[in-house]
């Protein structure tokens, strides 16, 4: 089925910003907020997959074919904009990319990067005090920017996403140096660069045992992720039927205006159905928000059908 967007005004005016639902709503079916089995959300335990093993089944044959393979290439041939993509099996190891190019802007996308930031700073014992927890849930479930740039300096700003880079393996993420830039309407942090190879890292911290994360620190940011608001519950969720687990985090920031140059990106963990596997789109110079939407939705579900 496809996507459907409905821009909803807000009083009498419609707001898009990078990356904060008011007045985007995106609805379709094969999204579902559920929980994996054998987790439980809040201080949970994570599932984990150590070499050759998926979480919770047996892994899939070594000679996997490429998820993206023809369809995905003859599918963004037609497209406008550059399109970058990873996708990174847990059953395996392996890893399967398609596009060219270099780091493209992050939008809200790097709202995962200043959670698990903060939590690898701070999540000792008590974990996160409440009120950054309340913080964190509105940027990660509602993308709400406002609680995003407290959070971003709170997690030392760029310095402070740099060095936990560094650590979790991140190579090619250069985090913005402002916040609020010069000619540019929105919070700056959504103009942090990054490649979808960087992304699949971070998202490893979140579902493999060697993380530098805690297990109460992964287990609290997929409870977070997996229950992102329904109206953003689009991207790599594309084709996934209802029963499996889709923990995403979804960006999208107009760079030139709001008539042009949409930076649009999904990325996430998909796990159910006999699939198990971490994605990372990244669409640049798309001509609307809705058009990005569509793009990086129709290749998450090309996707989620070649892994079967």
């Amino acid at each position: 089925m496809p996507i459907r967007v409905v821009l909803a005004a807000l009083g009498a005016c419609v707001v898009i910003s990078a990356g904060t639902a008011a007045g985007l709503t995106v609805a379709g079916a094969g999204t579902h907020a559920g929980t994996h089995a054998g987790t439980r959300p809040g201080g949970r335990s994570v599932p984990v997959a150590a070499a050759g093993t998926a979480a919770g089944r047996p892994a899939a044959a070594a000679g996997r074919r490429d998820p993206f393979g023809k369809a995905a290439a003859s599918y963004l041939s037609g497209r406008d904009g550059a399109v970058l993509a990873a996708v990174y099996d847990l059953g395996t190891g392996r890893t399967w990319r398609i596009g060219r190019g270099g780091p493209q802007a992050e939008a809200s996308v790097v709202k995962l990067d200043v959670l698990e930031t903060l939590l690898a700073e701070r999540d000792r014992g008590a974990g996160l005090p409440p009120a950054d927890r309340a913080l964190a849930a509105r940027m990660i479930e509602r993308s709400d920017n406002d609680a995003a740039t407290r959070l971003w300096y709170e997690a030392g700003g760029a310095a402070g996403i740099r060095s936990f880079n560094a650590r979790a393996g991140l190579t090619r993420t250069v985090p913005s140096a402002c916040v609020v830039c010069p000619g540019f309407a929105w919070p700056g942090w959504g103009l942090t660069r990054t490649t979808p190879g960087d992304q699949i890292a971070l998202l490893r911290q979140l579902v493999t045992p060697d993380s530098v994360l805690t297990p109460a620190a992964r287990g609290y940011a997929l409870s977070l992720l997996e229950n992102v608001i329904p109206a953003q519950r689009w991207g790599i969720s594309a084709g996934a039927p209802a029963g499996v687990t889709v923990a995403l985090k979804n960006g999208w920031l107009p760079l030139r205006g709001r008539d042009g140059d949409w930076q649009v990106n999904s990325v996430g963990w998909v796990s159910g159905g006999g699939r198990d596997y971490l994605m990372a789109v990244l669409s640049a110079g798309n001509p609307s928000a809705r058009y990005g939407i569509d793009t990086v939705s129709r290749l998450a579900a090309i996707v989620w059908q070649h892994m079967g």
